[in-house]
């Protein structure tokens, strides 16, 4: 990448993504966010300017620099990523780390947070502005969809769909065949062995519904 990057988010996925780019030898512009307590906090000799409105810094992206949205929340990912396409005309790149392994037959989309030894294997497809945390196995033929967030450890087993807007926790197993429906959630350390519903939250393993 050669433009510089600024990362809109600069709570604890901010600043993973922040290392990422530093390790890839990519410069960070600097840090938005909406948390005035955060403004003006250094990381290293990278500041976080303003808010993720702030049209000052946002006019940049596009032509001097590039955007990374590194926020939890989806709704608020979402808004930034739309915000960014409709207002700059721009798709967020990719932080991946320098020790995840990627097969050259897996298809990445735009945006994703790929963290640290992440395992991406053959013919898995990845969407966009996916967050996956360290540690994670994403197995060959799986497919996530855009806004999908894997914890640190987790493992999606071979032809498992999960789908847009999905949850999945720290230390998650899905066998193989599952599919995860839309924003259905799953709690950390859980197994699952059967499709879960969309807008569904499960625990346990095995896995069943919560409320």
């Amino acid at each position: 990448m050669e433009n510089p990057v600024l990362i809109l988010g600069a709570g604890s996925l901010g600043v993973t993504a922040l290392d990422i780019f530093q390790r890839n030898g990519v410069v960070v512009y600097g840090l938005l966010d909406d948390d005035k307590k955060l403004h003006g906090k250094e990381f290293g000799d990278v500041t976080v300017l303003g808010e993720t409105d702030d049209d000052g810094f946002l006019k940049l992206i596009g032509h001097k620099c590039e955007a990374f949205v590194a926020l939890g929340d989806t709704r608020v990912r979402k808004k930034l990523v739309k915000m960014l396409n409709d207002r700059r005309h721009v798709q967020p790149v990719n932080a991946i780390h320098e020790t995840a392994t990627i097969s050259k037959l897996a298809t990445i989309g735009h945006g994703n947070l790929i963290a640290a030894r992440v395992v991406i294997n053959p013919f898995a497809t990845v969407g966009q502005h996916c967050i996956i945390q360290s540690g994670s196995v994403i197995d060959s033929q799986a497919k996530l969809g855009d806004f999908v967030h894997i914890g640190t450890g987790s493992f999606i087993n071979p032809a498992v769909t999960i789908e847009e807007g999905a949850f999945i926790g720290t230390g998650v197993t899905v066998v193989a065949g599952v599919t995860i429906g839309k924003n259905a959630r799953i709690g950390a350390g859980s197994v699952v062995i059967e499709n879960v519903a969309a807008n569904t939250t499960v625990f346990g393993n095995p896995a069943v519904k919560v409320g």
